[in-house]
């Protein structure tokens, strides 16, 4: 299938898995693949995406805050406390034992390991996998082209594949429905002008 993808196509996929190794994730998931996209050499697309308030720097920063952001909000204290756990009173202990602004201080990194995948800063240069949803993104890039009777496969059959069926972070990242159906129009629009 990936001998179908155009230029732009292949730089997404290929930046996809660049994203999540620069975002740490442990998987290349279906963001990953929207910020591919957004860094891929289709200037048309890049532009109208980033009309419909998607860029490459907001998508960033969205996904670097929601992973180091606080790390349980308040249903998550509400839950606690059904169950028991006061996250407050664990506030007072840790603060307790370790000082008062312990939870506030950054925790030293690891010491980096060298080894085959690694460089001397600890960056893993190895094979991330596709997740479930980012394959399923990339197979429903084929079939949107299909159903276009596009001969190949571009960035904008993989935005609308993502807009077909979004995960929970793309979800949030689009919009609510009517969003999504205005930008599919508009990328369809464009891959329309494109053909």
């Amino acid at each position: 299938m990936f001998e179908r993808f155009d230029k732009a196509a292949k730089f997404a996929v290929v930046g996809a898995q660049e994203e999540a190794r620069e975002l740490r994730a442990p998987s290349i998931d279906v963001e990953h693949v929207l910020l591919g996209v957004l860094a891929a050499p289709d200037t048309g697309l890049t532009a109208l995406l980033g009309e419909h308030g998607l860029t490459a720097a907001g998508v960033r920063e969205t996904l670097a805050r929601k992973r180091t952001g606080e790390p349980l909000g308040q249903e998550d204290a509400e839950a606690l406390r059904s169950i028991g756990i006061d996250l407050d009173a664990v506030r007072e202990s840790l603060e307790a034992t370790f000082g008062e602004d312990a939870l506030d201080r950054a925790v030293p990194a690891p010491e980096s390991r060298r080894g085959f995948f690694r460089n001397a800063k600890g960056m893993s240069f190895g094979h991330i996998p596709f997740s479930r949803d980012a394959k399923k993104i990339l197979e429903l890039s084929l079939r949107e082209a299909l159903a276009r009777k596009d001969n190949g496969i571009g960035a904008g059959h993989i935005v609308l594949a993502i807009l077909r069926a979004p995960n929970p972070a793309t979800r949030t990242l689009l919009g609510d429905e009517s969003a999504v159906q205005g930008l599919r129009a508009a990328v369809s629009a464009h891959l329309d002008r494109a053909a």
